[in-house]
């Protein structure tokens, strides 16, 4: 039985645990961070990445789909835990960031597909 993962598919794994990981810690630690600039533009950039590296990782065009609404389920599903830690609270306008930044990077990588 074969149980190797890509390096694409493992860097994608990795960050999908980071951005959970910094968005359950206590917003103290956070604050910490040498990248601590707009929230709002924090959620994009890290969901943009996100979609960046999945794309490399599922280069099928029927994995794609599937990656990009796991990602703005993955979003919705953080917000829902943060409202449940009782240290941080979920703000469904940092979803709405998080798919934007998976809609985003969606978009410029369809358009790049689509240049001839």
């Amino acid at each position: 039985m074969n149980v190797s993962v890509s390096p694409a598919r493992a860097a994608f794994w990795l960050a999908a645990l980071a951005v959970l990981v910094l968005m359950l810690l206590p917003a103290e630690h956070v604050q910490r961070l040498p990248l601590n600039f707009w929230d709002k533009a924090q959620h994009s950039v890290a969901f943009g990445v996100l979609t960046l590296l999945g794309l490399r990782a599922w280069p099928q065009q029927q994995d794609r789909l599937r990656l990009l609404v796991g990602l703005v389920i993955y979003g919705g599903g953080i917000e829902l835990a943060q409202h449940l830690t009782g240290w941080r609270h979920g703000d469904w306008a940092d979803w709405v960031a998080d798919s934007a930044g998976v809609a985003l990077v969606a978009a410029l990588a369809l358009a790049r597909r689509r240049r001839p």
